[in-house]
């Protein structure tokens, strides 16, 4: 069944707060509703598959990998009512424009991704996208090293915190990163 108006839905925190698992909460409830669904994740997330958004928990939804965010739109199907993104941050910063034409057109657009990079600042265009949307919600995880909620993601090298100038984008779990508090996270500068 079509939406009168679409609209943009957010779902962000730091690594292993539960983001993969609320969008295909989501997901699965709108494909329960009849409403035909459509997912798509940046083709460089290959953790547990290159077809599928999975969780860490292990929850999965079909979803195709795309190499830009331009790339999406052709591959909308034209009963499509709802559209998942994962990993939204890992995109070029057209997908902010993607995700507004895609509400603008009556889309229910649901996004998953880091607000943060490992330097907890702004991640790609996630800010933007947060900014125009109708709801955000901002999971958090638990503190690898305190147990208190954690709101940024560490990345590890060696077992040492990785250096302010490192590469911004290393895809990865939790051989590479642990959830940690503000107090806990430690980015060292050169």
């Amino acid at each position: 069944m079509p939406h009168h108006t679409g609209s943009v839905e957010v779902i962000c925190g730091s690594m292993f707060c539960g983001k993969t698992d609320e969008l295909i909460r989501r997901l699965r409830r709108a494909t329960i509703a009849k409403q035909k669904v459509q997912v798509f994740k940046p083709v460089i997330d290959l953790r547990y598959g290159v077809e599928k958004v999975t969780s860490h928990a292990g929850s999965d939804f079909a979803a195709t990998p795309v190499q830009k965010a331009d790339q999406i739109f052709p591959l909308i199907e034209p009963d499509t009512t709802v559209v998942g993104i994962d990993e939204a941050q890992f995109f070029d910063d057209e997908i902010a424009n993607v995700v507004e034409t895609m509400a603008e057109k009556g889309i229910r657009v649901i996004v998953a991704g880091l607000d943060l990079n490992f330097k907890a600042e702004p991640f790609g265009s996630m800010p933007v996208i947060m900014a125009k949307a109708e709801q955000v919600l901002k999971l958090q995880a638990i503190c690898m090293v305190c147990g208190e909620p954690a709101s940024r993601s560490q990345r590890l090298v060696n077992g040492k915190p990785a250096r302010y100038n490192d590469p911004i984008i290393i895809v990865g779990a939790s051989e590479m990163y642990e959830a940690r508090c503000r107090l806990h996270h430690d980015v060292p500068r050169d």
